[in-house]
Formats: structure tokens, C-alpha cells, sequence
């Protein structure tokens, strides 16, 4: 199995202010926090603040901190990936390339393009994750074996499609 390259995992900036590119044309995307004597709260409009228009949204929880969830790619559908709670470790994968991203507060979101790998660990005991996707559950659109997924990139017609 072709291994790819790992860089160093990016350090999460300690202000979500600006966007930072990552591999394979993923990026860090700053969340607006807005925050007072009543509490805090994350908000993205819809239409500005992600790359896509979603058509689903769902939230990962519960995970026990041992387990990986993701280790797939999409043929079509694009990501944002915002940790509501907790923390979580992620790993964007292009094929050649790979990077590792803590994901630790609401102010900070994980753009994942069509055709990245992705793979989500090191949950910690109260982690709710949400994610944004653009297109609505489909399960021909999963590549769950890497092999298929670099194939895929390279052009390579697989059984899945």
C-alpha cells in the first residue's frame, strides 16, 4: 500500500482569524464566536462562510478517545468539519501528502474538498463534532479503501463508481 508523505501537523492559530491552506486544497476556516456575560456562540452563514452550499448536516459524539471514525474519502461531496466540544485530532490526506490538525474549539472549522482523505481520532470524552456536507447521504459516493482512493486520484476507473 502507497504510504504518503506526512508533514509536520499544522499548529492550530490561537486566533481563528485568518484561513490557512492545507493539502490537497483542504483549509482552516476561522468560525465567528461571538461571546458575553451570557455565554458564547459559534455561528456560519449559510451561503458565506463555507465553500459549498450544505445539504446535510450531522454531529459525531459519544466516540470512545481509542476509536478512529472517517478513513474514507469522497468522490463529490465537500466537508466543513467545526468540533462543537472537546477536541479531536484529524488527519487530511491528498494522496501524496498528509497533515494532521487539532481541532479544539468552535472558532475554528476543517474545510475537506471532494477527494481527500480523511480520518478523525484522539476523541476526548465530551468531543461533539459537526459536520457540514454538501451533498445528502450517499453511499456509492464513499471511498473506504485507500488503494481505491489513490487509484481514483490517479484517474483510475474503480468498482465503486
Amino acid at each position: 500500500m502507497h504510504e504518503p508523505v506526512a508533514d509536520d501537523a499544522i499548529p492550530v492559530p490561537s486566533s481563528a482569524t485568518h484561513e490557512v491552506a492545507l493539502v490537497g486544497g483542504a483549509r482552516l476556516l476561522p468560525v465567528t464566536v461571538a461571546q458575553d456575560l451570557r455565554g458564547s456562540l459559534a455561528a456560519l452563514e449559510l451561503g458565506r462562510d463555507i465553500p459549498f452550499a450544505p445539504a446535510r448536516f450531522f454531529a459525531v459524539f459519544g466516540v470512545p478517545s481509542k476509536d478512529v471514525r472517517g478513513e474514507h474519502a469522497h468522490r463529490r461531496c465537500e466537508q466543513m468539519l467545526v468540533c462543537l466540544a472537546g477536541s479531536v485530532r484529524c488527519i487530511v490526506d491528498d494522496g501524496s501528502r498528509r497533515q494532521e490538525v487539532l481541532l479544539n474549539r468552535p472558532g475554528l472549522g476543517l474545510y475537506m474538498p471532494a477527494m481527500t482523505w480523511g480520518t478523525q481520532f484522539d476523541y476526548s470524552p465530551d468531543a461533539v463534532l459537526g459536520v457540514f456536507a454538501s451533498l445528502p447521504y450517499d453511499g456509492a459516493d464513499y471511498i473506504r479503501d485507500y488503494d481505491e482512493f489513490l487509484a481514483a486520484k490517479d484517474g483510475i476507473p474503480t468498482s465503486g463508481r
